[in-house]
């Protein structure tokens, strides 16, 4: 599995958006301005997860988009496959794009794959865009306290 760039700008996007869950819309430009991502490709990015029911699309002046769900209910594996497609390394391992190979039963590295895809499904079919919003915050929490000087 390989996260393309779209999919990396998808995800972004999708936690800028659930950082300001709950505050309205959020407009192209700035999501484009504060993940530094191409607006025209955001565009089409966004459109795929609109139609894919991860976002909703208010037009005109003071437009923009926001979250369809909650982020808590918004895992990542479900984005990366959207845009990317399966998480198994090998297709003879996926379950969704499966292809039959002749040594399957019999196969060493089919075997370690299965473990790989299922480790990978493991991870990312459970943590939820509110998981990363708070990992962020975190982070910065953190930052200022190495920032902070005491006399």
């Amino acid at each position: 599995m390989k996260i393309s760039k779209k999919g990396e700008y998808a995800i972004r996007a999708l936690i800028n958006l659930a950082l300001n869950y709950g505050k309205g819309v959020t407009q192209i430009q700035d999501i484009a301005k504060s993940e530094d991502i191409p607006v025209k490709f955001l565009e089409q990015i966004l459109l795929s997860l609109k139609n894919a029911g991860f976002l909703q699309s208010k037009r005109g002046k003071g437009g923009g988009y926001l979250l369809d769900r909650s982020p808590d209910k918004i895992k990542l594996g479900e984005i990366i496959r959207l845009i990317d497609g399966p998480l198994a390394p090998l297709a003879c391992v996926s379950i969704t794009d499966h292809v039959q190979c002749s040594k399957e039963a019999t196969c060493g590295l089919r075997s370690v794959m299965v473990d790989v895809k299922d480790a990978i499904s493991e991870i990312l079919d459970h943590i939820t865009l509110t998981d990363v919003c708070k990992r962020i915050e975190g982070k910065k929490d953190r930052r200022l306290e190495t920032l902070m000087y005491n006399i």
